[in-house]
């Protein structure tokens, strides 16, 4: 089993206080066409996440097959169905260990492929999201674009959005799942290195304006030429980052999540005379196109 290099938000408790959820970022390396590999390499992730008191694990975009292929015939080859052993797996191992993960692969749909990620608990899949915005790059180029509303999912004691990579650049979508009562919206992503520049802003951007938990969870290595510059990130409400991968290696990254925090919109700086809502301030009657 790998072992796992550890990046803790500053002050983290062994275990998480009341009212917390502790979130687990797992900065790893896929290896596109080793599915089987993918999964165990997930599976060890899931377990290092637990000992560390982790109740929630969120994986990269494609984690489960790779990403950068170069056939829409090799894509679909290698997809996987939601409803098959991979995600039951991931399931039992969640059943085991009292965890939800967000795990990202490519799925074979009834005459394609999709880029997708499921929210999988100890029951299976609970929750299910096809990326929406489609960048002409990797697989991307041939995946059916995805249909459904943004609604937030309640599971592990979280509602729960999530985009993939390029739906952060659209802010409407994260915007939407906040309006719906999201109190963290998850990224799996794989930032390649000509991109990496956002992951210096858009997820503090994202938490900040939204006043949510923001987590970006990207992949390291090399895949067909492409490189992964990791630098995965978990951002609070106020738009901090409160912690962040390295560039270069797998990593699992751990932060607390207060639900409560997310939920409160108006902000105060000094009682009456200073407070601050950017949901409850917004000027919807000018927005107009």
């Amino acid at each position: 089993m790998a072992s796992w290099s550890r990046v803790r938000a500053e002050d983290l408790p062994e275990t998480p206080p009341p009212g917390a959820v502790r979130l687990a970022a797992v900065q790893m390396e896929p290896r596109i066409t080793e599915n089987e590999r993918n999964l165990d390499t997930a599976a060890g992730a899931m377990e290092a996440a637990a000992a560390a008191g982790a109740t929630f694990v969120v994986f990269p975009e494609c984690a489960l097959t790779g990403y950068c292929f170069e056939t829409p015939e090799e894509a679909r080859r290698l997809a996987l169905d939601r409803d098959g052993p991979e995600l039951a797996r991931t399931a039992e191992i969640c059943a085991r260990l009292g965890l939800h993960a967000v795990v990202g692969y490519l799925e074979r749909t009834g005459d394609g492929i999709a880029n997708a990620a499921s929210v999988v608990g100890p029951a299976g899949v609970a929750g299910h999201y096809r990326k929406t915005h489609l960048p002409h790059l990797g697989v991307d180029r041939w995946v059916e674009a995805g249909c459904a509303p943004l609604r937030p999912v309640e599971a592990g004691g979280l509602k729960t959005g999530v985009l993939i990579c390029y739906d952060a650049s659209f802010p409407e979508a994260t915007r939407t799942l906040a309006l719906h009562g999201a109190e963290l919206v998850v990224l799996p992503t794989n930032w390649p290195h000509e991109a990496v520049a956002k992951a210096d802003w858009l997820p503090n951007a994202r938490a900040y304006e939204n006043v949510i938990y923001f987590a970006a969870v990207n992949r390291v290595g090399t895949e067909r030429g492409y490189v992964f510059d990791g630098r995965s990130r978990i951002c609070g409400p106020t738009g901090d980052t409160l912690v962040q991968g390295p560039n270069d290696e797998p990593a699992l990254l751990l932060a607390d999540v207060f639900p409560e925090r997310a939920r409160t919109k108006k902000i105060r700086r000094r009682g009456e005379e200073y407070w601050v809502d950017r949901i409850g301030h917004r000027r919807t009657d000018l927005y107009e196109v």
